[in-house]
């Protein structure tokens, strides 16, 4: 369980280096480049997300049960992971309607599908997985927030309603594929079968 907490904080301090560290980030892009940077950045980003797979799979080995959900929370994880599907096509695409308004999508994504998994999942390892995801999307949606008002962030503006269209249809499909067979494949258990 060491381990994979260790692993958690590696992951959210690479990932929120423009949070917790910007004039460090600024630093290593002048002393780097902008290419060489994102490259590196990329690569540690990389490790931090296998080191997070790997350290929640033993962590999910040595943990036990902390709750029970009752069985219809699946049924409202399965819905919210809908909705999250389409926020997260939403935030691959030119803004539309579900982009503006939502003004990052991607984020809003990573908290719905947070909660919906803390919804689901009474494991120890999943809720501190899914807690923290969450606490680090709610982090971070208040430090874009503030970027925005000092003018570093602009929000992007809208293009075309019918990248909500494209969003939608898009979110359906891999919710679905997700739903029937992706989860299962990826992550060794079938969303249905709960």
């Amino acid at each position: 369980m060491l381990f994979f907490v260790l692993c958690l904080i590696f992951f959210f301090l690479t990932h929120s280096l423009s949070v917790i560290a910007p004039g460090f980030r600024a630093s290593m892009i002048a002393r780097l480049g902008q290419g060489p940077f994102r490259g590196l950045y990329s690569l540690v980003s990389l490790l931090a997300i296998v080191l997070l797979v790997y350290g929640f799979g033993e962590a999910r080995q040595e943990t036990g049960m902390l709750w029970y959900p009752p069985i219809w929370m699946s049924h409202i994880a399965l819905t919210l992971m809908l909705l999250s599907m389409i926020c997260l096509v939403a935030s691959l695409l030119p803004a539309g309607h579900i982009a503006t308004k939502s003004k990052h999508p991607l984020v809003l994504a990573v908290k719905i599908w947070a909660l919906a998994h803390l919804l689901a999942n009474g494991e120890t390892s999943s809720i501190l997985l899914f807690a923290s995801f969450l606490a680090c999307g709610v982090v971070l949606r208040i430090s874009l927030k503030r970027r925005e008002r000092a003018g570093e962030k602009v929000v992007r503006p809208f293009v075309s309603g019918r990248y909500d269209i494209i969003a939608v249809i898009g979110g359906v499909a891999l919710w679905a594929a997700f739903i029937f067979k992706l989860h299962e494949w990826l992550i060794g258990v079938q969303p249905l079968a709960m």
